[in-house]
């Protein structure tokens, strides 16, 4: 009989709880490897585009002479891929365990790992797990019309089985990563299902118990190439969607060779540093390499206004955002969020400002990850910038209105009504603060809910006209199930 003495198993709060979506993992008990080299399928039809120019890209990719990005080691051939899977998201597949508990793990690290230990014991009913991690990007995007696979690894027990019934429900596919012959030898516990604790205590404060916490090489380190499966994915999808979190799954060389195939193949990249991207620029060389490579080659950077001063130094979020932009070798666009306040998006040539919605925020887990798959949406489908960010913001707040990420981020159905209430969050004080010196040097656009005219300096967009625009397109999205937590 298992004691789970300071434990208590209930759902935190829905008002003011959060399931975070944490990428970090403890490995459960009772693995049963069978088929590591697969191909999860959804059990209905897969989810397609909506009536955008959205079909098939067939694209030729050209012979490569050696370079900085293969450095001459893999032979190239001419190659032809139809890219009819929208956006793919690399590893960061996880099981969130939210339980209420009396007070948070203590802070010593054996101690806390004899908490994790103790949690693990016995899993928790199955109403306390959600999807996590890239789960949330790609159910997003999903519900959005897109077509989504995810490559990762999940284990063949009773974690994997689960997320992959909840990706399947959502119409999303799931490509194995590892070769049959990279887990023969392996323990059952380094191929299990990434799992995290997230723990909150009576004031709502928040920890967390994961093997990352007590690991320094990453979680499935025994990776060490990309399998047939997952190069072909990768050359099969218009954006492969990376987070800093990978780093704490797949080596630095693994990422480096998805990095690789994806520009080899015309594949846009798009990266999200995270938190993750601070400790890494004073991580590792092979590390430093690998987050080098990836704010290089992205055609697309996401990070909050702290993230990028932390990766610049600069404490203004658009200089640090050109910055980012005069470094990268391929980076078209970088997204700086704002939290509440909204997003700027910052081209070579533009910045583009949209105020956020005015919602009754719950909880901010996932709220990035939905950003993230609205941005997508934008960038595949083509739209002016000041929609994509308006979409972007509105389904980032869809998802706040609500408790945890998984199943939870935001549903078509809600976005489309923050969208027709168009009651944005403007505050001219914080705007003019940010853009400061800006106006009279850049093509500068700024959502609005009034126009004004006679001001040439700044491009004001009526949002009324921005949501008059995307919501037939929006509406047009194939019709989405609004999955709702198993009971199973």
């Amino acid at each position: 009989m298992h004691h789970h003495a300071n434990i208590s198993l209930k759902p935190p709060s829905s008002s003011n709880s959060a399931t975070l979506t944490h990428h970090h993992a403890f490995l459960s008990p009772n693995l049963f490897p069978q088929n590591p080299n697969y191909v999860v399928h959804p059990l209905r039809k897969k989810l397609r585009c909506s009536n955008f120019n959205c079909k098939g890209l067939e694209i030729t990719v050209p012979k490569l002479r050696p370079n900085s990005l293969n450095n001459g080691d893999d032979k190239f051939r001419s190659v032809t891929a139809v890219k009819d899977v929208d956006i793919a998201t690399l590893g960061n597949l996880c099981i969130d365990i939210v339980l209420n508990v009396p007070q948070l793990p203590p802070k010593p690290l054996d101690q806390r790992k004899a908490y994790m230990e103790q949690l693990s014991k016995s899993p928790p009913d199955k109403r306390y797990w959600e999807a996590g991690g890239n789960c949330n990007v790609a159910i997003a995007a999903a519900r959005l019309g897109l077509h989504c696979i995810t490559i990762g690894h999940v284990g063949d027990e009773i974690y994997g089985r689960f997320l992959i019934d909840v990706l399947s429900d959502e119409g999303i596919s799931i490509v194995g990563m590892n070769e049959q012959s990279e887990v023969l030898n392996l323990p059952s516990s380094d191929y299990e299902t990434l799992l995290c604790w997230v723990l909150v205590d009576p004031l709502q404060r928040h920890g967390f118990c994961s093997r990352a916490d007590f690991n320094v090489d990453p979680a499935f380190n025994w990776m060490n190439k990309l399998s047939t499966e997952v190069k072909m994915a990768i050359r099969q999808s218009k954006i492969l969607f990376c987070n800093g979190y990978d780093f704490d799954e797949l080596s630095p060389n693994l990422l480096e060779s998805a990095i690789e195939c994806a520009v080899e193949s015309g594949t846009s990249i798009f990266f999200d540093p995270g938190p993750r991207g601070k400790s890494l620029l004073a991580g590792r060389p092979e590390e430093k390499r690998a987050l080098g490579k990836l704010l290089r080659m992205s055609e697309v950077l996401l990070l909050t206004s702290e993230e990028a001063v932390s990766l610049t130094g600069i404490d203004d979020p658009i200089l640090a955002g050109q910055e980012l932009l005069k470094n990268g070798a391929c980076t078209k666009w970088v997204i700086v969020k704002m939290g509440p306040k909204g997003s700027i998006l910052i081209t070579k040539s533009s910045i583009t400002c949209a105020p956020g919605f005015k919602v009754n925020i719950i909880d901010t887990v996932g709220c990035g990850d939905s950003f993230v798959a609205a941005i997508a949406f934008g960038f595949i489908h083509d739209l002016p910038l000041s929609y994509t960010l308006t979409l972007a913001n509105a389904v980032g707040a869809a998802t706040a209105m609500g408790c945890g990420a998984g199943r939870n981020v935001a549903s078509l159905r809600k976005v489309l009504e923050l969208l027709k209430e168009s009651n944005l969050n403007e505050d001219d004080k914080f705007w003019d603060e940010v853009l400061n010196d800006k106006v009279n040097t850049q093509d500068l656009t700024v959502l609005s809910k009034l126009v004004i005219n006679g001001n040439h300096q700044v491009n004001r967009v009526s949002v009324q006209k921005v949501v008059s625009e995307l919501l037939p397109k929006l509406e047009s999205a194939p019709a989405k199930k609004v999955a709702v937590p198993s009971k199973r």
